[in-house]
């Protein structure tokens, strides 16, 4: 697969507030909202709104999907399952954190049935939480692209009035089939990606 990357820094310190904010108001029905919740989210919305991209390569031509079925690397002995959420683009974030932690779970039982981890047209691997800052996918075929997600980490920033803060950063990079997806294509669906993510109330309305 020809692989090319794009890479982001994404500011999240509103999604932190916003997370903690819902996990207060969730807590009473034992939910707790994840970052990589918001991530898959904001991915299956990005899917959307950027619809030339939702696509596959399907052997000798590009295949468009119409709905954001994300897959989720899941670490297991000896290697990964890629569950995947199907239609995540219309699901909340609590349905899609609950979905994740079975499939997670069953992932790492090995009960995962075929039908859970094929499809899809798009991954995320997240090793923040193992704290690496930043890693380069591999895209697992026919998928056109995967998202790599790295730790948020509090680092100096200049906003656009040119004062220096602290703010939480996390880098992602993108891994890109270029039979799918082109750069300027690529670049657009990152974009979307960070808007999301660094926009989260948006993601619910």
């Amino acid at each position: 697969v020809r692989h090319f990357y794009l890479r982001r820094d994404i500011q999240l310190d509103a999604l932190l507030a916003f997370r903690s904010q819902l996990n207060k108001q969730l807590a009473d029905r034992e939910v707790k909202l994840s970052v990589n919740d918001f991530v898959i989210k904001a991915c299956a919305l990005a899917l959307q709104q950027v619809p030339d991209a939702n696509a596959v390569w399907a052997g000798d031509r590009v295949l468009k999907m119409k709905a954001s079925d994300v897959a989720v690397a899941v670490a297991i002995e000896g290697g990964l399952f890629t569950p995947v959420l199907q239609d995540s683009e219309i699901k909340t974030l609590s349905s899609l954190s609950a979905e994740m932690k079975d499939l997670a779970t069953r992932a790492r039982n090995r009960k995962l049935a075929p039908h859970e981890y094929q499809g899809g047209s798009f991954a995320i691997s997240n090793l923040g939480m193992m704290g690496i800052d930043n890693f380069d996918a591999v895209i697992n075929p026919p998928h056109g692209a995967i998202l790599a997600v790295g730790a948020g980490k509090k680092k100096p920033v200049v906003d656009d009035n040119g004062d220096l803060s602290v703010a939480t950063v996390m880098s992602v990079t993108l891994s890109v089939d270029h039979r799918v997806i082109d750069g300027a294509l690529g670049a657009e669906l990152l974009n979307a990606i960070v808007q999301n993510l660094e926009n989260p109330m948006a993601m619910l309305a």
